[in-house]
């Protein structure tokens, strides 16, 4: 077969066209800008009583008080920072808003662990006691977070609400698999799914 010049320069262009359809395909797993809603803060300072509590930052949470002034209810967003909770959508993709009540956890014999900053119980090994006091509706408020003072973890904490704006795979960016109790499928809406966690930060170094 014999090419002449005008069908090399047409079948060049074609496979150029070709790469470059192929580039917009994965322009989507680009990160995506994070868009920080105003008014929200990564770190908080929580009163209570004469006691005065950090909480935050953790990974891809910013949080602001329903009320200004008031912070016994936080409205916060939750971003994909760094490819954190899942791999299939971009990084510092919304994933979720919601709903964080403050609440103090009762006294318990129960021991707070401290092996690192961020200390997960799972529901079934919680003190009842404890799991009792999520607001309602108790089966859509299913994660405490504590907060910390200069001695590490504190019983005073959130309850999370989230409502989910998008659907994928909770995976911890592909760190966990079916078999861990974070894994699940995400859908818009409510997140009834999410992990039943009670987690305990000593704060940031």
């Amino acid at each position: 077969m014999t090419w002449s010049v005008k069908g090399l320069i047409f079948a060049a262009v074609v496979v150029w066209a070709g790469l470059q359809t192929i580039g917009c395909g994965q322009a989507g797993d680009k990160a995506a800008d994070l868009e920080i809603p105003r008014g929200y803060m990564a770190q908080i300072r929580v009163e209570q009583g004469d006691r005065v509590f950090g909480f935050g930052p953790f990974v891809g949470y910013y949080f602001r008080p329903e009320t200004p002034g008031d912070f016994t209810r936080l409205k916060f967003v939750c971003f994909n920072e760094r490819s954190f909770y899942t791999k299939d959508l971009p990084e510092n993709t919304r994933l979720f808003e919601g709903t964080a009540v403050l609440t103090r956890l009762p006294e318990s014999d129960f021991e707070i662990p401290a092996s690192g900053r961020i200390n997960p119980v799972y529901f079934s090994e919680a003190p009842a006691q404890w799991v009792v006091t999520r607001p309602a509706p108790k089966d859509e408020f299913l994660h405490f977070h504590s907060c910390y003072d200069a001695r590490g973890a504190v019983l005073t904490g959130y309850w999370f609400r989230h409502a989910a704006v998008a659907g994928f795979t909770y995976d911890m960016g592909g760190r966990v698999g079916a078999d861990s109790p974070l894994y699940h499928e995400v859908f818009p809406g409510i997140d009834r799914g999410f992990a039943r966690i009670i987690e305990f930060d000593h704060g940031p170094e």
